[in-house]
């Protein structure tokens, strides 16, 4: 039987703590399908702006809280608030301007908002911060990004997205009580996968363990296989990625067995090793590192 190629939706915002915190999972995931799932991005626009956010009740001394509530999965975060609240929107338009000037880049510059968002103080609504954020992706022209941020093409991408994320209303992701109604339509939250072969669909919305992805991608092609765990050789795995891995990422990333507990000890210890070798740096990042090759 040959082997299916898997279609992702990936409903997700750059500025959704639950999203960021499942970047483990969603990295394992990666690796050990590669080349076979093909990922299209769709910006949820969680909170237009920063008074979408001050109206649900939120500001800035909450928004640092939750950041602390978040170190339980593993992700680095920056400690302490920002100078004010910020909203999800320009971001999100941010993502669709990359995809109109670099196609194919938009899950990088995804990866890259996030770290600005969660492991810098820096107001990620404004202008010159989603620039500096976006200065991470590899090759990417930013001066063009933001040059179309305002043009009607990705506003109109922008807008199309947030209305595709407001169909959850009777989907699994809303039985399992993980959709959400913040601005009057039922809403996936971040971040909701919709795994696709053939004619057949299978949705794994809202947080979720690497365990449910794995089943997703199981069901849907079990003629196909995964990419094994490189032993105590974390370089291999580094390579894969263009921005790098924390170390909690690397750690799910390596994990052998998706029955045992993620090991983020031995994997920083397997990391230390190769930067021992001269062949992995480290670059502080809130309160932990991001791994690359070198």
């Amino acid at each position: 039987m040959p082997t299916m190629d898997i279609d992702i939706t990936f409903m997700s915002d750059p500025g959704c703590t639950w999203g960021y915190s499942a970047s483990p999972s969603l990295a394992a995931l990666q690796w050990r399908y590669g080349e076979r799932l093909t990922w299209r991005l769709v910006t949820i626009g969680i909170a237009e702006d920063a008074a979408s956010y001050e109206e649900r009740g939120y500001d800035r001394i909450m928004m640092s809280q939750r950041m602390e509530m978040f170190r339980q999965f593993g992700m680095p975060f920056t400690q302490g608030p920002r100078a004010r609240v910020t909203g999800t929107g320009r971001g999100c338009r941010a993502l669709h301007a990359v995809r109109l000037v670099a196609p194919g880049e938009e899950l990088t510059a995804f990866r890259a908002l996030q770290l600005g968002w969660f492991t810098t103080r820096m107001l990620m609504d404004e202008d010159a911060s989603i620039a500096t954020a976006l200065a991470r992706v590899p090759g990417l022209d930013v001066d063009a990004v933001m040059a179309v941020i305002d043009s009607p093409e990705v506003e109109q991408a922008y807008q199309a997205d947030r209305a595709e994320a407001r169909t959850a209303a009777g989907s699994p992701t809303a039985f399992q009580g993980k959709a959400a109604n913040t601005d009057g339509e039922l809403r996936y939250t971040a971040p909701s996968l919709i795994f696709r072969a053939g004619e057949a669909s299978l949705e794994v919305g809202g947080f979720q363990p690497m365990e449910a992805y794995d089943v997703a991608v199981a069901n849907l092609d079990p003629s196909g296989s995964r990419r094994p765990v490189p032993d105590d050789r974390p370089e291999e795995v580094l390579a894969a990625f263009p921005l790098g891995l924390t170390t909690q990422e690397v750690a799910e990333v390596m994990r052998t067995d998706i029955e045992q507990p993620v090991d983020r000890r031995a994997a920083a210890q397997s990391l230390l090793r190769a930067v021992g070798r001269g062949t992995v740096t480290v670059e502080p990042l809130g309160d932990d590192g991001l791994w690359s090759v070198t």
